[in-house]
């Protein structure tokens, strides 16, 4: 019993150090981890520097060795200090974790695909956890609820911004023709939507007086359309009730963004605290 209670200790106390950022002892495991990530992804850069990567190929994969073995140790610390390992392995942070560790190891049987660590780079993600902007976590649901709402006005208004650079990309295939560039009509809704988005890449322009002001009128619109999605995801935020998260971790399933106060996990319902 007594040895039951201290294996649990101690996989809480691992647990509090890998996943939780209240902490003193969290917070510093996952400033050291984005160090490591941050120093791993400079690594990649100056080795796909030719001068840099011929001249110190050996010490720079000796470096990345070290840090992808450090990863995988993190990697398997995270399985062990979960109860429900499986939630942690196929969540979003479980398979960015993996993904990023495997590619040097791949780099030893297949070749070009070292490169691949860049993946590191989303771990960056836990930034938010470091730093402890709680409300961030907050405001991000909020906003992913408030995107999910107004997907069926978005789209209505995706496929009614489609059918304008149709209809004037016709017509300035039309106006146009081939001699100004407008070679075909899918060429020209290509520089419809360009020049809607505001974008103006320039490789094609329309040259007679008719299509210049037809094109001075799609920009401006493309101004006008640009604020009616931002409208749209405001009025949906504005219904919102916000709630405050936190960055505390289930010990059970992984589960983040917890309410403050909240006693038990939303995902699985066990207590967040044993």
């Amino acid at each position: 019993m007594a040895e039951n209670q201290s294996k649990l200790n101690w996989k809480r106390q691992l647990h509090e150090i890998i996943y939780e950022a209240d902490t003193p002892a969290g917070k510093l495991f996952d400033v050291i981890l984005l160090i490591a990530i941050i120093v791993s992804i400079a690594l990649v850069m100056l080795e796909s520097v030719n001068p840099i990567g011929e001249q110190y190929k050996t010490e720079l994969n000796i470096a990345e060795w070290i840090i992808t073995i450090l990863f995988t140790l993190e990697y398997i610390l995270r399985i062990i200090s979960i109860s429900k390992p499986k939630k942690y392995i196929f969540s979003f942070y479980g398979l960015i974790d993996f993904l990023s560790t495997i590619p040097k190891y791949l780099s030893v049987i297949f070749t070009g695909t070292h490169s691949l660590v860049a993946l590191r780079a989303l771990r960056l993600l836990r930034v938010f956890r470091i730093l402890k902007l709680g409300r961030f976590i907050g405001e991000s649901e909020h906003l992913a609820k408030a995107l999910k709402a107004s997907r069926a006005r978005i789209s209505v208004f995706l496929f009614f911004v489609l059918i304008i650079c149709i209809i004037l990309g016709s017509v300035m295939y039309l106006i146009e023709g081939s001699e100004n560039g407008f070679t075909s009509i899918p060429r020209s809704v290509y520089w419809a939507i360009v020049t809607l988005t505001t974008v103006g890449y320039g490789d094609i322009a329309p040259a007679t007086p008719i299509g210049q002001f037809i094109a001075s009128a799609i920009m401006i619109l493309g101004y006008a359309i640009i604020a009616i999605p931002t409208g749209i995801i405001s009025s949906e935020i504005a219904k919102e009730d916000k709630v405050n998260l936190n960055t505390q971790s289930c010990p059970h399933c992984a589960t983040e963004g917890h309410v403050d106060g909240a006693i038990f996990c939303h995902h699985c319902g066990n207590k967040l605290n044993e």
